[in-house]
């Protein structure tokens, strides 16, 4: 019913990145309705009082003319060690509620905690977020993430982080890695030691 989706962080009642998440389903709705969008996230967006408090994650549900807000606190999972596994045939261009091609890939992780998916031999993205390295001196990421995430593009904007072309033969290059999306903050996520990536 509804194939499309953004992951909004409310903070203490108030919503982050909203004109990040209003540009991509605006493109997003574009490319797969072939029309304008027709919702404005600050005008739809109506907070629960129940849910005005502390980290809430806001799923956004929508389809050409109907949408659905479905709120709930926010609690991160541990995640420390990524297995590679590859795919060069898998598409998440848009954020589609149909995942199936990832969850499918997530049977290959064996005892880790999530992915890190490879695609034609260059680093895309964990099952549900982006990833940024560091290099001893800057933080990068993949210019070929399948995701162009929210909180990774306004970390770009912000000299936070750069996107660089990463193939699977440089992850020596780098001592430590971060995850990130729309819910897990780039200065609140520990480093993660580079050795905790297995091939």
């Amino acid at each position: 019913m509804f194939p499309l989706v953004e992951t909004i962080k409310i903070l203490d009642g108030t919503a982050h990145n909203l004109d990040l998440h209003q540009s991509r389903m605006d493109s997003s709705y574009k490319k797969l309705f072939g029309s304008k969008n027709i919702f404005i996230l600050k005008k739809i967006i109506d907070i629960p009082i129940g849910y005005k408090k502390n980290k809430v994650k806001l799923r956004f549900l929508y389809n050409q003319n109907s949408f659905k807000t479905e709120y709930s606190y926010y609690s991160p999972k541990s995640l420390t060690t990524l297995q590679c596994v590859f795919d060069n045939n898998i598409s998440y261009s848009l954020k589609y509620t149909d995942r199936n091609e990832i969850n499918s890939l997530l049977l290959k992780k064996a005892d880790c905690d999530d992915i890190l998916i490879i695609k034609n031999g260059f680093l895309t993205d964990s099952s549900y977020t982006n990833i940024v390295f560091f290099d001893g001196n800057n933080w990068v990421t993949p210019t070929t993430p399948l995701l162009f995430g929210t909180a990774r593009e306004k970390l770009i904007r912000m000299g936070k982080i750069k996107p660089e072309f990463i193939k699977i033969e440089d992850l020596s290059k780098f001592s430590h890695f971060k995850l990130i999306n729309a819910m897990l903050d780039f200065e609140e996520q520990d480093k993660i030691d580079i050795n905790s990536i297995y091939i």
